[in-house]
């Protein structure tokens, strides 16, 4: 006998109600106890109220091995669909832990792959919420290429749209190489993790004793490993960074970031002038300086606690959105190393492969020296950054405040490798290195020869610095466009992104260049 429209309509919305339960009630209070929300309850707040629009909520897995035939749940333990953020369309997939621990398999992935299709035809950013026991044993190597499939989207996607990672819980295996292909992780304190191999696996192997927070929780890979961008205190928190990032990108390569609404004022920033301490050995807070510059409370900081000794961030100048890549002083005085140059030359990427506006401030004595840097690579490492400037072409301005010496000064966005503008503050020293070196070496016979020989010593090194530490030889030589006094930096630098708005730039063509990895 034929079902009545409204009997059919009944098992429609008992299904439904079956999937919007996800693994069960119990499941669903379980994950609460554990201190997280569950797969529906992120997408919630991620998304603006009711513009959710569900794909896949009826595929089930369709392997029969090791009594899976008896166990099916609607949507294979991953909710997927688009809806808005702040009225923007995005996608998204939020892995659902209490089914099947959240394990990825074939029907799982494919619903994945089919969000990230259509992220990409329609140009928008895709979030990827991840909470996942790692690949479904049971359903053997279909699950890992699964994985493989999802990897060879997010390679396409990468610098056509944005694609952001929130990991919310586990993320172990081959499931971390998604969000490592991804723009940004965010990790959330004490429940979510990520490793290649967990615990129990670098026991047997290395002998080691280490927990899953120890060996890949966010704190070690925030501040650690860079692997996580961001660190925050619980999911809420790391939802409201996720829509915080958004706002300051665009929806594709093919866009810009969307300007806010900005009054003109007095640009000028007395502060300014007294923040370069009068020894040039005393160190002080960048932070003070980009504050001061930039439209207030816009700063949003970029993996804040790896590599510290440069800062890196998104911000907004008279409106529009800008990246800033900052050496800083107060911590290793400022020195590139190789954590720092990777940290910004990935950061430096990002934003020429979204159309946002490059600012640096510079500051910087040289490359870190030492063994553990060259036998680290710093060479190679250090090249990343020069190459990820050189091949930018956004709008780039440079502001040096103090000193710029060696070949940190031509990696710093200088002129020669394609900044637009180069201001440099009358503190600033532009030379092959600092003053102390250089008089050893060409004083070194005038030294040896002295009788008093620190009193020659200082008369050689102030000689130098009269000669060398001043922005004067490079505006000269037109390295530099402007000497400014430090209060006329926001004024000049909102000039200067406002005439080069319009800037039209291309690389010579080629398949892709060959990043020094």
């Amino acid at each position: 006998m034929s079902k009545t429209k409204e009997e059919k309509y009944d098992i429609l919305q008992n299904k439904i109600d079956e999937a919007l339960l996800g693994g069960g009630e119990k499941r669903i209070e379980s994950q609460h106890a554990k201190g997280k929300l569950t797969a529906r309850e992120r997408i919630q707040l991620l998304l603006d109220e009711g513009s959710f629009q569900e794909l896949g909520m009826f595929v089930t897995h369709r392997s029969t091995q090791f009594g899976l035939d008896k166990q099916k749940f609607l949507g294979d333990g991953v909710v997927t669909g688009y809806g808005t953020v702040n009225g923007r369309l995005t996608y998204v997939f939020s892995q659902d832990f209490t089914v099947f621990g959240g394990s990825l398999a074939e029907a799982h992935a494919q619903k994945i792959v089919k969000v990230m299709d259509l992220a990409m035809k329609n140009g928008a950013p895709l979030i990827g919420l991840n909470d996942s026991g790692g690949a479904r044993i049971q359903e053997g190597v279909v699950s890992l290429g699964g994985y493989a499939d999802i990897f060879y989207k997010n390679t396409l996607a990468s610098g056509v749209i944005p694609q952001i990672s929130g990991i919310m819980g586990p993320c172990a295996g081959g499931a971390v190489y998604s969000p490592a292909i991804t723009d940004f992780n965010i990790m959330v304190e004490n429940t979510s993790y990520m490793f290649v191999t967990g615990p129990n696996v670098v026991k047997t192997v290395t002998h080691e004793e280490v927990s899953s927070e120890d060996l890949g929780g966010a704190s070690a890979h925030s501040t650690k490993s860079g692997v996580a961008h961001f660190s925050t205190a619980n999911e809420v928190e790391a939802i409201d960074y996720i829509k915080k990032l958004l706002s300051y990108v665009p929806q594709n390569c093919e866009e810009w970031p969307e300007d806010l609404p900005y009054e003109p004022k007095d640009e000028i920033v007395p502060e300014l002038n007294n923040i370069i301490p009068e020894n040039a050995s005393q160190p002080y807070d960048i932070k003070d300086v980009i504050f001061k510059v930039i439209d207030d409370d816009t700063f949003f900081e970029v993996h804040k606690n790896y590599a510290e000794n440069i800062v890196v961030g998104f911000a907004r100048l008279g409106g529009k959105s800008i990246g800033i890549v900052a050496n800083q002083p107060a911590f290793y005085a400022g020195v590139l190393d190789i954590n720092s140059s990777i940290k910004a030359a990935r950061f430096v990427r990002f934003c020429d492969a979204f159309n946002i506006p490059l600012l640096v401030f510079e500051d910087v004595p040289g490359f870190l020296p030492g063994t553990d840097q060259e036998w680290n690579a710093i060479i190679t490492n250090g090249a990343k950054l020069l190459y990820a400037f050189s091949e930018a072409t956004v709008p780039r301005i440079t502001v040096i405040t103090r000193k710029a010496y060696g070949g940190a000064y031509d990696v710093m966005n200088s002129k020669h490798i394609g900044a637009d503008l180069n201001f440099a503050w009358p503190s600033s020293e532009i030379a092959v290195m600092g003053a102390k070196g250089a008089t050893e070496i060409i004083f070194r016979k005038e030294i040896s020869e002295a009788d008093n020989i620190e009193a020659k010593i200082k008369e050689k090194e102030d000689e130098y610095n009269d000669l060398f530490a001043n922005p004067y030889n490079a505006a000269s030589r037109g390295y530099i466009d402007e000497v400014i006094r430090p209060d006329q930096t926001r004024e000049r630098l909102i000039r200067g992104f406002k005439m080069l708005e319009n800037k039209a730039d291309s690389l010579p063509k080629k398949k892709h260049g060959n990043i020094p990895l």
